[in-house]
């Protein structure tokens, strides 16, 4: 078996992470692979913030937190959170979802957690939330896709669960 095909095997969720920062290299390497994720007409609408302040990372997870109705951590403690957005035009939320799995493909490949947390949309639908990313330079009309949070996984790697029937069918 190809070493790709083994990493879209074996990638798990994670939800429990250490607070250790990961190197800015590392990230990066996350987030080019995201940049590389195909897109309709090749419009490359996705666009991706890396999250490494704690200070709006906290910021972030509270109001994520708000939005599920929950005071709890949704990001489980990751110390990086990349938000993807994408700017509303063709196929920008199938765009944007290619992204999230490179992301996290690419971070297995590193050896390092991540998980897709939702509620992007309604967080940056917000006021709030909107001004911050004009405050980043972005401008226009983008939609929260995910949260693809990354860290050092906090104990055990998930073992790779049997896969339900039925869910191919050829037609020849």
């Amino acid at each position: 078996m190809s070493e790709v095909l083994e990493k879209m095997q074996t990638r798990r969720s994670i939800r429990r992470y250490k607070s250790d920062m990961l190197p800015k290299d590392v990230i990066e390497k996350i987030v080019e692979a995201g940049t590389f994720a195909a897109s309709g007409m090749n419009l490359q609408t996705p666009v991706i913030v890396a999250v490494t302040n704690k200070e709006i990372r906290d910021k972030m997870a509270k109001a994520n937190a708000k939005v599920m109705g929950s005071e709890n951590d949704p990001f489980y403690g990751a110390p990086v959170v990349l938000v993807v957005l994408a700017e509303k035009k063709g196929t920008y939320v199938y765009d944007g979802s290619l992204v999230m799995g490179n992301l996290m493909l690419a971070a297995h490949e590193l050896g390092i957690g991540s998980c897709w947390i939702h509620r992007a949309k309604e967080v940056f639908e917000q006021e709030e939330w909107k001004q911050w990313l004009k405050s980043l330079g972005l401008e226009g009309v983008y939609e929260g896709i995910g949260n693809c949070v990354l860290g050092y996984a906090e104990g055990e790697y998930p073992g790779v669960l049997p896969r339900k029937e039925n869910r191919v069918y050829f037609v020849e």
